[in-house]
């Protein structure tokens, strides 16, 4: 094998890696289970103020749980269907040397 084709499979091997990582579906899901942890902890303990002003609905708890479901959902989904690395074109080079 070349040295040129080892480093194309390299260089595609860690294009596959980086594409991986930065997964839309791995941000997404992980801003939404932070963000859901902080607002169920706030929603855990309203103050009557709260309260009355969302008349009666604990909405900082249903909306952090909301937020931490739909967070896992993406990860959960990103783990169960990984982005594939595009398959490799087929070598169209002519070997006969015509």
């Amino acid at each position: 094998m070349s040295d040129l084709h080892k480093e194309v499979s390299d260089l595609e091997r860690k294009s596959a890696t980086a594409a991986r990582l930065f997964d839309i579906r791995t941000i997404i899901g992980g801003l939404f289970v932070v963000y859901g942890v902080i607002v169920t902890i706030a929603g855990i303990s309203p103050s009557e103020a709260d309260l009355k002003k969302a008349e009666g609905v604990h909405i900082n708890l249903w909306t952090g749980l909301a937020m931490l479901a739909l967070g896992l959902f993406f990860l959960g989904w990103m783990k169960l269907r990984p982005v594939q690395p595009p398959a490799a074109a087929p070598d169209t080079t002519d070997t006969t040397g015509n």
